[in-house]
């Protein structure tokens, strides 16, 4: 399966998966195995629903894979689905295109990001600001206004896998003025 047909594939799951939560009696459900029931009797009681209605929900959440059973039987959250296709809606990185239109400074940038993931901060201050800068302005819109959670769950990307936390890089794009901060709420300036 070609790359296009597996990311095809990856929405349509995740467009499904989405259609789950349309229906009030699988959110029930669902919620009452991620706080730990275990059984669908236990869903049942918990989730304040018939045995049937919990059949039903169960079974089309256990056929998406968002609800699984391990070898004992026990329902469990499908937290591999979920981070599957976490990994699979992000946007992809355009690895080939010029980051910045300077050969120098986009050889600098793919020596420490890749695939949209930040390995690690250079050590010599320059160089550093150069890839803070080709942060905010991948990851942030000039003269919108984001809450510090969505900052924190944008720069997390970044992050994922690599030496520097978020909190980290949050801190150095506010001090090098990529990003204002009044009362939690962020801004890149144009």
């Amino acid at each position: 399966m070609t790359t296009t047909n597996t990311r095809a594939a990856q929405e349509r799951s995740a467009v499904r998966l989405i259609g789950l939560w349309a229906e009030e009696n699988r959110v029930r459900a669902f919620a009452a195995v991620a706080l730990g029931a275990a059984s669908p009797a236990e869903v049942a009681e918990r989730a304040g629903l018939t045995p049937k209605a919990t059949a039903t929900a169960l079974l089309r959440l256990r056929e998406q894979g968002a609800v699984t059973a391990d070898q004992d039987g026990a329902l469990r959250v499908g937290y591999d689905l979920f981070r599957e296709l976490a990994r699979a809606t992000r946007p992809e990185p355009a690895t080939d295109a010029p980051a910045t239109g300077d050969e120098r400074t986009d050889m600098l940038i793919r020596t420490f990001v890749r695939d949209g993931r930040l390995l690690r901060l250079p050590a010599q201050w320059t160089r550093k600001q150069l890839v803070l800068r080709y942060i905010a302005e991948q990851t942030f819109v000039p003269d919108v206004d984001y809450p510090e959670r969505v900052v924190n769950d944008k720069l997390r990307a970044w992050c994922e896998d690599g030496d520097v936390d978020h909190v980290t890089l949050r801190r150095y794009l506010v001090d090098l003025r990529h990003l204002s901060r009044s009362e939690g709420v962020y801004r890149r300036l144009a």
